[in-house]
């Protein structure tokens, strides 16, 4: 772990949303640490708390709108958003399945000053869609904010400020390479527990 987010780090700990052991992701590799960000916003005074470093750092940009893609950026926009006394706007899947689109009335004014904001970053893919589906208004963006970056996903550039409150290196490994398989460590698919017969 690196980066000024200790406090953060404290945080995840003690909700239990920074795993540690033998996971199965979603692309079918393996890794050594997961974070589970819904033990996070299952508790709502703990989520409260990371969100207030969030509008702590931005309490001064004259931040109009906090924009976030589903799902967790809607919680943590519409926290941010709170203690900031800006407006919320959520970007959703667009019809079709490709891209994001803001939706259900959401506008934004030519020059509106917005934050961006994510809960855990690897390759950008949610916030690059995000910041797409703002283009078209013409808005200011501020900066893009996520509360976790994972930084072994390879550095990601929207051409505006990045700000995480923390910034992991999360060891991923194909699982024919994995050394956590050939240690007999339990795999574990995140949501579940332990895979039947996984060494």
């Amino acid at each position: 772990m690196s980066g000024d987010g200790g406090g953060i780090e404290a945080i995840l700990r003690e909700v239990g949303a920074l795993k540690e052991g033998h996971f199965l992701l979603s692309s079918g590799r393996h890794s050594d640490r997961y974070i589970e960000k819904f033990e996070l916003f299952w508790r709502p005074r703990a989520a409260e708390a990371v969100c207030r470093d969030f509008a702590a750092r931005f309490a001064g940009a004259d931040v109009e709108a906090v924009a976030g893609p589903t799902t967790g950026g809607i919680l943590l926009a519409f926290e941010v958003a709170r203690q900031l006394g800006a407006r919320a706007a959520y970007a959703e899947r667009a019809d079709g399945g490709t891209g994001r689109a803001f939706r259900r009335g959401a506008t934004f004014r030519r020059g509106e000053r917005v934050l961006v904001i994510d809960d855990i970053l690897t390759t950008g893919g949610s916030i690059r869609e995000t910041l797409a589906a703002l283009e078209p208004w013409g808005v200011e963006v501020v900066a893009v904010a996520a509360l976790l970056v994972d930084r072994s996903g390879g550095r990601v550039d929207f051409g505006v400020p990045l700000a995480p409150l923390l910034q992991v290196d999360i060891a991923i490994y194909a699982p024919e390479d994995c050394p956590l398989c050939r240690a007999g460590v339990p795999l574990v698919k995140p949501g579940t527990t332990a895979l039947p017969g996984a060494a």
